[in-house]
């Protein structure tokens, strides 16, 4: 017998797929860009020369302002403030935390935040949503008195679950080389004084979190006037213009940013090893929220100060002579602050920062 012929199928014609079908929406990124142009134009400032649209934004230093010009660089997120901010559908004062959070740290450096850049990373493009971040974004750049010149918004199917989005940015600043603050003049007897925050800014909100949590917390109870969202979800506060301002009055010695780690471990940052900064509990007020935080979680007194700011966001290490000019200065520019502590020699092994 002969054998058969085998007849070969046709494969069959592939569907016809676009970066669409994937989960990318291109038309929606642009969507975006347009949407957020205006917002990023009102924070341009003297030195873009080209910003949003491009493949890279293009900033110069004014040379005629500085003798030996030094670049500072800060880049950070925003951390689990935004579980929140996802279930409560709130996101523009997340962009503010964002800018915040590196501008407040290259200031404690006496940098100027020039520019600043965001990374907004999603699973599905949120056209509304996104538009509220960088909304908020460049809010904060406007505080901060820097440009919103560039950022990324990258759409990534299956990276991220529905309604939610990872965020994180960059600021760079410049400073004179001779007025850089870097915390080796401190010494025995300068005065500490402390900025108040706005609440717990962008720290220990898995704290927060786990609290709210064990607690069964419904977040829309009034509390203090406001609602118990309001309070938890208050964006960072930016203390760029009045210590830019302060910085003209007296000689900052020291500044500490006081972030994840408060102030136990944010403050020695910027001590000299022999030195110690001894802090007065009583100096302050205590805000409402930190102590509901501290009764509803039955936190320790010393975790609470390791973990948020307790009412305290930027520590300023100064002369003691220049305390009470500093504090009317920056009281001036409409900062609530107090001298909390002073600096004090440390002992062998001993920690520096002492909480009295």
């Amino acid at each position: 017998m002969r054998p058969r012929k085998r007849r070969l199928k046709k494969p069959a014609t592939p569907p016809v797929l676009t970066y669409r079908d994937a989960g990318v929406d291109i038309d929606a990124g642009d969507r975006l860009v347009e949407r957020i142009k205006p917002f990023a134009r009102r924070t341009l400032r003297k030195g873009v020369l080209a910003g949003i649209g491009g493949f890279g934004a293009l900033f110069e230093i004014a040379r005629n302002r500085y003798r030996q010009p030094v670049l500072v660089a800060g880049t950070d997120g925003v951390g689990t403030k935004l579980k929140l901010a996802f279930e409560l559908n709130r996101h523009a004062g997340i962009g503010i935390d964002l800018v915040a959070m590196s501008v407040n740290d290259i200031l404690t450096h006496g940098a100027e935040p020039l520019f600043f850049l965001d990374y907004y990373a999603c699973g599905k493009l949120d056209v509304a949503a996104a538009a509220e971040v960088i909304k908020g974004i460049a809010r904060g750049c406007e505080q901060a008195g820097c440009a919103l010149i560039g950022g990324e918004t990258a759409e990534m199917p299956g990276m991220y679950p529905s309604g939610e989005y990872d965020l994180a940015g960059f600021a760079v600043g410049v400073v004179e080389k001779s007025r850089i603050i870097d915390g080796t003049g401190i010494a025995e007897g300068d005065a500490v004084l402390g900025l108040a925050s706005s609440g717990a800014h962008s720290n220990g909100y898995s704290l927060i979190r786990k609290i709210i949590a064990v607690q069964g917390v419904d977040l829309s109870t009034r509390f203090h006037g406001r609602t118990l969202a309001d309070a938890i979800l208050e964006p960072t506060r930016i203390y760029v213009k009045p210590m830019l301002k302060l910085a003209k009055a007296v000689t900052i010695k020291g500044l500490a940013h006081i972030t994840g780690g408060g102030l136990v471990d944010n403050v020695p940052r910027v001590l000299p090893d022999r030195l110690a900064a001894r802090i007065d509990r009583a100096a302050w007020p205590m805000p409402p929220l930190f102590q509901w935080l501290k009764e509803r979680g039955n936190v320790a007194d010393a975790e609470m100060y390791r973990v948020f700011n307790c009412g305290i966001g930027m520590v300023v290490v100064v002369k003691a002579p220049d305390a009470g000019r500093a504090l009317k200065a920056l009281k001036a520019a409409g900062e609530t602050a107090w001298r909390i502590g002073g600096i004090v020699r440390r002992g062998k092994n001993a920690p520096q920062v002492v909480m009295v």
